[in-house]
């Protein structure tokens, strides 16, 4: 079902409570050291702004538990670095309810923008707290949602608002659900995701839902121990879900039974431990040596992926090859991220988390078509599952 947008709505002198990611990393001066989701927001920030709206920033920023915390995670470093980027000035208010942000917020005139205080610093923000929820909606006449990265969680500030007035999709949340949603509903063939990452548990459930889907799945990363564990491989010390040995044949069983061709790699780099200073060796899957654990996909297995996605238009990747963060262990991921980035005339999504982190550090960013900004709900969007900050959003 598509979603209204802001381009759905009068914004003319609307007081607009925007729900943002600004959920940014902070250098030891508790500066902002990466601006990325900040700048991502900007098309939604400055269309309201252009369309007369009353603008009400809200986001939480880490996950504050002390007070010490709460000095350390407050909004002000983001203030700073969203007027600069915004070029306009931004008022930061010291909460985000209560009589002074109404005061605040009633002064407000059109084209105006205020970032609340950090939503976390209420008890009642991951509870979905009703109260909390109302007093944040209370502050305007609509709210947008456009923090994808937290629309798998049902809290106040994403999900609350919505119970009290109406929730319209900004761009970023609307290009997430065009590039991951439709994409799964109608992808353009030959369609191949790629799966990597260390655990199996944490991508049953997208596996089982691409499986049918796609028309091949290439598996990487350290989960795939796990699979030729239950294939009856050695894997020696590499990591291993035990209890997740049964869900592996079970996967490995249902892709045969709807002919659906699951890629392994054929090599993999081993080491007896992970750092950069160790040796390593390429060995083939099935005989990985006592002692030994398998960090990264191989050349064999790279070449073999590579001519799997040659001819694909669709692509969906969410997760690294290998412990990618260390160099010696990076060249599986590096080389998948250049073929996708090779590609000509296909469609290039990365799945947030690892994935958009590893096409970062490699500078291959502006050769994909999207970036994902949320791994846990990317993740969960390619289940299939209901994320709560979308659903809230009217329907047209």
């Amino acid at each position: 079902m598509a979603k209204k947008t802001i381009k759905d709505i009068d914004l003319n002198g609307k007081r607009v409570f925007v729900r943002v990611d600004f959920n940014v990393p902070l250098d030891d001066k508790g500066k902002v050291s990466d601006n990325t989701r900040i700048v991502r927001a900007l098309p939604t920030i400055k269309y309201l702004i252009d369309h007369n709206a009353k603008v009400i920033l809200a986001s939480h920023l880490g996950n504050p538990k002390t007070d010490e915390d709460k000095k350390r995670l407050t909004m002000d470093s983001v203030k700073v670095e969203l007027q600069k980027v915004l070029g306009k000035e931004v008022k930061k208010l010291d909460d985000s309810v209560g009589e002074v942000v109404r005061s605040e917020v009633s002064k407000m005139k059109e084209g105006d923008v205020i970032l609340l205080e950090n939503t976390r610093f209420h008890k009642g923000e991951k509870k979905k707290d009703p109260d909390y929820s109302k007093e944040l909606a209370e502050l305007a006449d609509i709210a947008v949602n456009d923090a994808f990265g937290t629309a798998h969680r049902a809290h106040a500030s994403n999900c609350g608002v919505g119970e009290y007035i109406p929730v319209y999709a900004g761009f970023l949340m609307e290009k997430e659900i065009d590039m991951i949603g439709k994409t799964l509903e109608n992808p353009e063939r030959p369609f191949v995701a790629i799966l990597g990452g260390a655990k199996v548990s944490s991508k049953i459930g997208v596996i089982e839902n691409l499986l049918p889907k796609v028309d091949k799945l290439l598996v990487g990363g350290a989960m795939i121990f796990t699979f030729f564990k239950a294939m009856g491989y050695k894997t020696g010390d590499s990591l291993v879900e035990e209890d997740k040995i049964e869900v592996a044949k079970n996967i490995l069983d249902k892709a045969k039974s709807i002919n659906k061709d699951i890629v392994f790699p054929i090599d993999v780099v081993i080491a007896d431990d992970i750092n950069e200073n160790v040796n390593t060796k390429i060995c083939s899957i099935e005989n990985i040596p006592n002692g030994m654990k398998g960090l990264d996909i191989g050349p064999d297995s790279i070449k073999k992926f590579k001519e799997q996605l040659k001819d694909a238009k669709t692509v969906i990747w969410n997760g690294p090859m290998g412990v990618f963060e260390i160099d010696k262990f990076a060249k599986g991921t590096i080389e998948v991220a250049k073929s996708l980035a090779e590609l000509d005339n296909a469609k290039t999504i990365i799945g947030g988390g690892d994935s958009a982190a590893a096409v970062n550090k490699f500078h291959l960013d502006d050769k994909m078509t999207h970036i994902s900004t949320g791994g846990g709900a990317s993740l969960e969007y390619m289940e299939g599952k209901e994320l709560p900050g979308i659903a809230i959003i009217e329907e047209k």
